[in-house]
């Protein structure tokens, strides 16, 4: 069984299944949909800008060989426990989302290096492991949230707290810092409006992203990722470059979160993190990423094609079918399909290498 050539239709196929099977329904559904295309092009800007620093903070784990992050909902986490105080003491404008980053840090560290030794302890699981300790730390959130602050913690703020005098209320209006970032440098093409500064922040993020990929110990980390025990035959400590491929990715997500947070001007306290970390890797998933294979164009097509499918699916469902709820259905079921796709083709694509490999194997000793 000959291995596909790279440039083959059926290669080009077999890698992008999932970018393709969403092209093809977003071209049946824009139809539907009924939107102008300078709605659409707003909606996808304002999507990017709002999103695309939380994917992009899933490409260090994958790079050392880690898949997918399902724990960067601990870095969402620390970035919302960021804005919480920084909305409780009133400080507004960019010093508000500069103080929420410099909080979030440390937490993120702390948990990032927690989330690292115990994936390290589940070597080949790191994706299951990362889901269930993501809801374990999700129970730990809500304890100190709901409980620990306005008792403990000292909130000040009235408006924030429960009637009962402790615990955070569902919502924060995020007002003192609502799109602080994204009408800092204003730009308006015909209707379409972009936050500049908000894509200049994404922008150095990816430098960064590419800048540490080439460092010694981004090359560490890519050795780990195509082959750990050769990587440690080499001299490369194994578990403290996984660690600290965790750590980025969970401080780069705290980070993501709270430019999220700024966009929207609210924080859902108890459920916001949930959301944004299963979509974030679905929106990866749907660029073309694999579990050991993640790029920064991945994250930017996947925003692209996954929210706007978000964003045309309920009027397409109320204009084919007479009932909107039916898109929000489908949104819903898409998010957690396109991430059992991914999988199952990556499961795919393997268990295809290991039986050209063994066809290779035994043509080689045929010919011998």
């Amino acid at each position: 069984m000959k291995k596909p050539d790279k440039k083959s239709v059926i290669y080009f196929l077999e890698s992008n299944a999932v970018p393709i099977l969403f092209l093809i329904i977003i071209s049946i559904g824009v139809p539907y949909s009924g939107f102008s295309v300078d709605y659409l092009v707003q909606e996808i800007i304002i999507r990017l800008s709002r999103n695309s620093f939380l994917v992009l903070s899933l490409l260090v784990p994958i790079m050392a060989g880690m898949g997918l992050n399902f724990g960067m909902v601990l870095g969402a986490m620390a970035g919302q426990i960021g804005l919480i105080f920084v909305t409780n003491w009133n400080i507004v404008g960019l010093q508000g989302i500069g103080l929420a980053m410099i909080l979030s840090v440390p937490l993120s560290i702390l948990l990032g290096w927690m989330s690292g030794k115990i994936l390290n302890m589940a070597k080949g699981r790191e994706m299951v492991t990362g889901f269930i300790l993501a809801f374990f730390m999700n129970g730990v959130y809500q304890l100190v949230v709901l409980y620990g602050m306005g008792s403990i913690i000292p909130i000040g703020n009235p408006s924030m707290v429960l009637s009962r005098g402790y615990g955070i209320r569902n919502t924060v209006n995020l007002i003192n810092i609502r799109q602080t970032l994204d009408s800092l440098i204003p730009l308006k093409i015909g209707n379409i409006q972009i936050p500049v500064a908000t894509f200049i922040v994404i922008a150095l993020v990816c430098l960064f992203i590419v800048w540490f990929r080439k460092t010694k110990l981004g090359q560490d980390m890519r050795a780990i990722g195509q082959d750990m025990h050769v990587a440690e035959s080499a001299g490369i400590n194994v578990e403290r470059t996984r660690i600290i491929a965790i750590i980025i990715s969970t401080v780069l997500a705290g980070f993501g979160m709270i430019l999220y947070l700024q966009n929207i001007g609210t924080l859902n306290t108890y459920n916001s993190h949930e959301q944004v970390g299963m979509f974030s890797i679905a929106a990866l998933l749907v660029g073309g990423a694999s579990v050991n294979k993640g790029k920064i164009s991945h994250a930017f097509l996947g925003v692209t094609l996954f929210h706007l499918m978000f964003v045309i699916s309920p009027m397409a469902g109320k204009n084919l079918i007479g009932q909107a709820q039916l898109g929000e259905y489908f949104r819903v079921f898409v998010s957690y399909g396109v991430i059992s796709i991914a999988l199952v083709l990556y499961a795919y694509r393997k268990l295809k290498e290991k039986e050209r490999a063994g066809t290779a194997l035994a043509e080689a000793q045929e010919e011998k």
